[in-house]
């Protein structure tokens, strides 16, 4: 999938935005790429600005390669834009980093959206060391995170191959899934109080369904949605399921403001 967004670059950020409206901002996981969004934003550019930043995973030093150093990113971004009445959604470490994001300042999030996010449980990348050099190993590990083994295109399977085959790189993610493992966010989760929507993949084996329904348990004003046949990236895999779903917690949102 080829995407024509241009990347702006202000600064040390870089990201895309297309269309007006109220920020939808979109965060990737750890081997997450704009392609992972090509759905939503297509789908969402229409009635909002759709923004994805590109998370600098590996340039940062070692020190900060970690979900806080992410999300510090993330809040001078987004004070940098003067974004406001943001719609959040993270995939897999993206959502921990907005969790993290919205437990320190939510006075600029109005809604977060969470699928296959970490920051209760996760199977990691970071379980084994990735095998520099063995590209059936990643082509496995990468289809792992989908039901259907197909979506893990040979592009997207040479992009993480390529990612672990640079040591320092390697080094990185390990980091990152450490620390994922690490900040555990467990009841300090009760403390977010803003409109949340759930979507997960019911074959999602790297954040299992009943992570899912954890969350919903202790996110107060949460709901959750399940997608059958499908991994830990449902808007890559079952876009059009995604964005109803999506679309209807917005319409959702719009009555309860209006009433």
């Amino acid at each position: 999938m080829s995407l024509n967004y241009e990347v702006q670059q202000i600064g040390k950020f870089k990201f895309i935005e297309v269309g007006e409206g109220e920020p939808l901002i979109l965060l990737h996981g750890l081997f997450g790429a704009m392609s992972n969004f090509i759905g939503i934003i297509e789908h969402f550019k229409h009635t909002h600005k759709v923004v994805v930043p590109i998370l600098p995973l590996f340039e940062l030093d070692i020190l900060h390669t970690t979900v806080g150093g992410l999300e510090k990113h993330f809040s001078k971004f987004i004070e940098q834009r003067g974004y406001q009445d943001i719609n959040l959604l993270g995939n897999s470490l993206g959502g921990h980093i907005a969790l993290v994001h919205v437990l320190k300042s939510h006075d600029k999030i109005k809604s977060l959206i969470l699928t296959g996010s970490s920051g209760l449980f996760e199977n990691g990348m970071g379980d084994t060391y990735p095998r520099r050099g063995d590209y059936e190993y990643i082509r496995k590990k990468t289809e792992m995170t989908f039901y259907d083994p197909n979506t893990a295109t040979k592009e997207l399977v040479d992009e993480v191959y390529q990612i672990v085959n640079e040591r320092m790189k390697t080094l990185k993610v390990i980091s990152l899934a450490r620390s994922a493992i690490k900040n555990n966010l467990g009841d300090e989760l009760r403390k977010i109080t803003l409109p949340t929507l759930l979507i997960w993949g019911n074959n999602d084996s790297i954040t299992p369904p009943f992570v899912g329904r954890e969350f919903n348990k202790l996110i107060p004003n949460s709901e959750i949605h399940f997608i059958d046949h499908c991994g830990h990236a449902p808007m890559m895999e079952v876009p059009q399921e995604f964005n109803i779903i999506l679309e209807q917690f917005f319409q959702k949102l719009k009555t309860t403001a209006a009433n």
